[in-house]
Formats: structure tokens, C-alpha cells, sequence
């Protein structure tokens, strides 16, 4: 569709209504087929992660009388051994979990605190002028186990034993190592080689294992056992917990027993916004959810269905609302328990509104500031699971980077996050580091509905997520495509703040690319499917409560039904 001057997102939006196309119209022909695969669709479950075991873990606890948790649980633990280096015990968690029988969603923060003993004075007192990305000072205490018992003590259905018992089985039998896990692998031997404990339990002969070589890991399959018997209190009290404890002060670490036992995973209410009569909702901060709400306000005023679905002028308003968006989210985003954030005054529509307004259709800009709002008083796995009930989980866990610090406590298994990595040591920015506080996260869980469908969703990738969400949402909302399709289309991500330079996907039509490039943007184009992207999984359940599953093509997953045993 081609508009014409003015410039401002008002008159740009003028052809622009609140009507959303059919969505998941399944009864159409396709003929000029552009997926790579159908969306899984089941009468019962579906458990969608990016790994083929992790995702028939989970559908067999479903099988088994599990609720959507328990299968979260259940492939979460299984990705820990499958993919150490993306996710794990020693990282972070978040989830969304929409409750059928109470028609509720809740929302729960497992990212762990910083140790009541780490200040700005002492990294800055070791000669160190930002927070380092490695060694100690980077790990915050781990939240996926506090997040996992918060998660089955409110709606677990099996024990955690019967839960865990699939991870257990592969950490101790081995499994063949997937093609992209692989490739991660091998890009972390350095950091492995550089902790002893972490070569000795992820490297064989000195080296990553390669595709489809036997791996195992009994150290961790004992980890887990420990969890199975006693939960939570084995890995923040127990064994465990010296263990990790011991690591970190081996290497000048001062985090204490206290820091790991007085943890717990914080349930909290999501954030909420509607987009073309879709409610769709995030995580509050400290995670970057809001910058996804942010832009999908700004992308309102925009009328990306007429436009045409990666179009020019739909490709040219999500990145200049990332940038907007983003601006935002860098000056504000902090753990609100001891920084507030203005998280309301950030997600008003007449906000959004001004925002939009300052978007200029035929030019990029270079830079963007933060908007003035009124004062008020990398590497990750995301997962997702629906049950014959309805109960739907949307769950992302990370290590951050890869293997994390790559510290691995002797004989646990599992490597230690560098998510205190993400602090500033600027006194004046309200992601200063700080006893006790949590830092920003990029990963986050999302979740949509409208008129009884509802979407669990989510796409890995450190700061491009809250992007990639918001595109994922669009081409649904806008452009009316299958959870499938929506993951699979071709995706735009700028991971820096500043500048027009942008990554884009080979499979957007040159002609489009031209078009971006006459209107200022500095364009890399990556290959058809780009691991730079992220990679996403989804399921949804839909009005007559069939329930369906996507998996990204980026990732070497699945969306698995729950079998009939």
C-alpha cells in the first residue's frame, strides 16, 4: 500500500481500525506453500521446546495425569541436560501460567539477588571499572530451582520425583548431541577449559562433544536426584548449596549461605496492553517485557495490515518503534523492590501515542532518547506447554551467557549464570548494582487472548526478544497468520541502541530490503533462518479447546502431543 506524505505516524495510521484479520483459518487451500512444517495439533496436550526430547518429556508427564507445570518442569529439566550451555539449574526462570479453572494468570519473577556482600565499592575496589561478565562478582544467586517449587507447589499434580524422573533417566544414560547444540558447544571449549570442574564434566579428550556423539552427565543426574527427595531445600541448603558456595569463594566470590537460603521466587502480577482486540500480556521488571507492550502501543498507530505483512513501511515502523521502545527500556529497567520503574505512565496508550508521533515513515534515525515519563513515588531456552485442560505455561530459563561464568561447582553438573553481569556501576542509573537486588533481564515469557483463544509464546535471543514478541504478535494480530507461520516469518532485529545499523533475514524480498536501505537503514543480511533471530516456540488453545503446537525452525525443537498411553 503506498501512502503518501505527511510523514507523521497520525497520518500514516488515517486508513488504520481496530478490525483484525481471520485468524488460524485452516480451511484455506494452500497452494504456494510458505511454512517449513504444520502446526501439531492435539485433543489432549501439547509441549513445545527446542529440543525433541524435552518436549516428549514433557508430554509424557502430561500423559500421566500432569498439569501444564508439571510438563514445564518436566522439559525444563531435560533441557538442562540436553543443551547445558543455554540453560540450567545454575540460571535464572521465569513463567506465565494461565489457571483454567479460575480463568487467572499469574506471573512468577525466579531471578535470583545479588550477595548482601557485593557493592559498587568492592568490584570497583578490585580494580575493575564495570561489572565483569565472567568470574564470581557475575553470579546472582540461581533462581530456576526456587522458580520450579514455587511453580509445583501451586499447581503441581505429580510428585517432583515423578516429574524429574525423565531428566534423571538421560543425564545418566546419555544422549546424542544436536546439530545447533553442538555448534554452541564448540564455541565454548575456551571458557570450559578455562575452569578445571567445567572441562572435566562438559568436555571429553579436551574437546565439546560433536553432533550426534553419545554425551552424559552423571554429576548432574545426581544433582537432580537430590532435588527429587528433598526439592528446594537441597539446593539452597543442602549439599548443593555449600558446593556452589565453596566455588565462587575459591575464586574471591562472596556470596554467603544466607544469600542462597533466604532466596525465594516472587509471584507477580503481568503487564497488560491491547493490540488490534488481542490482550497481550509480559513479565513486569526487572525483565524487558514491557519494552515489548511499549512498541506494540506504538505500532498502533500504524496500519501494518494495509501496508502488507513484512513490507517496507511494516518493517520500517517496527524497527523505529524498537528504537523508541528500546531508548526507554535502557534508561528505566531496574528491580523495581528498590528502583521504581514507571511502568504505568510507560504503557499509556497517550504515551504511545507522542512516541509514535516522533516516527518519521521516509527516514531512520540514528539516535533516539528515553521519552520523559512523570516521576512516580543470550543464551536461553524458552518453553511453553498446554494440558487437555486448558492450563497453558509460557517459561524461559537462562544461563545468559553461554555456560554462563562457565563455573561449574565440583561434581554438580550444572554451570553458574553471569546474569550480574547486566548491572551498571553508575550510581546515578537505577540498575546500579546493589546488595540483595536483582539485576535487569532480557528473557521474558509472553502470553495473548482474545474471545476464548489463547497463546502461549516466546523467542530466545538477549535483547532481541522484546522485538521479536512484538513482531511474533503482528503477524498474527495484523496479518492473521497460524503460530507457526508467526514464529517461522522472517524476522528484523537491531541488537544495539544507537545507530540505523539492523540485522535482517535473507528471505525479506530484495526489493524490500532496497526500500529500507533508501530510507537510512544500515542493513546485514543473514541467512534464510538465523540463530540472530532467536528461535521461538508456541502453543495455543483455541476456542473449542483444541490445543496446538509450533517450534521454530532456528532451533532443533519440536512441539510434541501428549500420547495416549
Amino acid at each position: 500500500m503506498s501512502i503518501a506524505h505527511p510523514s507523521s505516524a497520525a497520518a500514516w495510521s488515517a486508513a488504520s481500525s481496530s478490525a483484525s484479520p481471520a485468524v488460524h483459518d485452516y480451511t484455506r487451500v494452500v497452494i504456494d506453500r510458505t511454512q517449513t512444517r504444520s502446526v501439531v495439533m492435539s485433543s489432549r496436550g501439547v509441549v513445545a521446546s527446542e529440543h525433541p526430547l524435552a518436549s516428549q518429556a514433557g508430554a509424557s508427564v502430561l500423559a500421566a495425569g500432569g498439569h501444564a507445570v508439571d510438563a514445564a518442569v518436566a522439559a525444563n529439566a531435560v533441557m538442562g541436560v540436553v543443551a547445558p550451555m543455554m540453560n540450567g539449574v545454575g540460571g535464572d526462570l521465569f513463567a506465565i501460567v494461565h489457571d483454567a479453572v479460575r480463568n487467572e494468570m499469574h506471573g512468577l519473577n525466579a531471578s535470583g539477588w545479588a550477595p548482601a556482600a557485593l557493592t559498587p565499592g568492592r568490584v570497583l575496589g578490585e580494580g575493575l571499572a564495570s561489572m565483569p561478565q565472567s568470574g564470581p562478582h557475575a553470579v546472582t544467586v540461581p533462581g530456576a530451582v526456587a522458580g520450579w517449587a514455587a511453580l509445583h507447589r501451586r499447581f503441581g499434580r505429580m510428585t517432583l520425583a515423578s516429574v524429574l524422573a525423565p531428566a534423571i533417566a538421560i543425564a545418566r544414560e546419555g544422549f546424542p548431541v544436536s546439530e545447533l547444540v553442538a555448534d554452541e558447544w564448540r564455541g565454548s571449549v575456551a571458557t570450559l577449559r578455562a575452569n578445571p570442574s567445567g572441562g572435566r564434566t562438559f568436555l571429553v579428550n579436551g574437546a565439546a562433544p560433536a553432533a550426534g556423539a553419545l554425551f552424559r552427565n552423571p554429576d548432574l543426574a545426581q544433582t537432580y536426584a537430590q532435588l527429587a527427595a528433598t526439592g528446594r531445600d537441597a539446593f539452597y541448603e543442602g549439599e548443593i548449596a555449600t558446593r556452589l558456595v565453596g566455588a565462587l569463594a575459591e575464586l574471591g566470590g562472596v556470596m554467603a549461605p544466607a544469600d542462597l537460603r533466604e532466596f525465594e521466587a516472587e509471584w507477580v502480577t503481568p503487564l497488560s496492553t491491547k493490540y488490534r482486540g488481542w490482550t497481550v500480556s509480559e513479565l513486569p521488571p526487572n525483565g524487558q517485557g514491557f519494552a515489548a507492550l511499549l512498541m506494540l502501543n506504538i505500532l498502533e498507530h500504524f496500519d501494518l495490515r494495509s501496508s502488507g505483512h513484512n513490507s517496507a513501511d511494516a518493517l520500517h515502523a517496527i524497527i523505529e518503534a524498537k528504537k523508541l521502545a528500546y531508548a526507554d527500556m535502557r534508561r528505566y529497567l531496574a528491580d523495581p523492590r528498590l528502583s521504581p520503574v514507571p511502568v504505568e505512565a510507560l504503557l499509556s496508550k497517550t504515551y504511545a501515542g507522542e512516541r509514535a508521533g516522533s516516527i518519521d515513515r521516509w527516514r531512520a534515525r540514528p539516535e533516539v532518547r528515553a521519552g520523559d515519563v512523570p516521576a512516580r513515588g543470550s543464551d536461553t531456552t524458552y518453553l511453553c506447554a498446554a494440558d487437555r485442560d486448558g492450563n497453558i505455561v509460557s517459561l524461559i530459563q537462562s544461563n545468559f551467557a553461554n555456560f554462563g561464568t562457565g563455573i561449574v561447582p565440583e561434581g554438580l553438573g550444572f554451570a553458574l549464570q553471569n546474569r550480574g553481569g547486566l548491572f551498571t556501576l553508575d550510581p546515578s542509573h537505577p540498575n546500579v548494582l546493589a546488595p540483595r537486588k536483582r539485576p535487569l533481564h532480557t528473557i521474558i515469557p509472553g502470553f495473548m487472548q482474545r474471545d476464548g483463544t489463547r497463546i502461549a509464546f516466546g523467542v530466545m535471543g538477549g535483547w532481541n526478544q522484546a522485538q521479536a514478541h512484538a513482531q511474533f504478535v503482528s503477524n498474527v494480530a495484523d496479518h492473521g497468520l497460524n503460530i507457526q507461520a508467526a514464529l517461522e516469518a522472517a524476522r528484523v532485529t537491531k541488537l544495539s541502541f544507537d545507530g540505523c545499523d539492523v540485522l535482517v533475514e535473507g528471505r525479506v524480498p530484495r526489493e524490500v530490503r532496497a526500500q529500507l536501505e533508501a530510507r537510512g537503514h544500515e542493513l546485514a543480511v543473514q541467512g534464510d533462518f538465523s540463530s540472530l533471530m532467536g528461535g521461538g516456540q508456541s502453543v495455543m488453545r483455541d476456542a473449542t479447546g483444541v490445543n496446538h503446537g509450533a517450534s521454530d525452525p532456528r532451533k532443533d525443537g519440536a512441539a510434541v502431543p501428549e500420547p495416549i498411553v
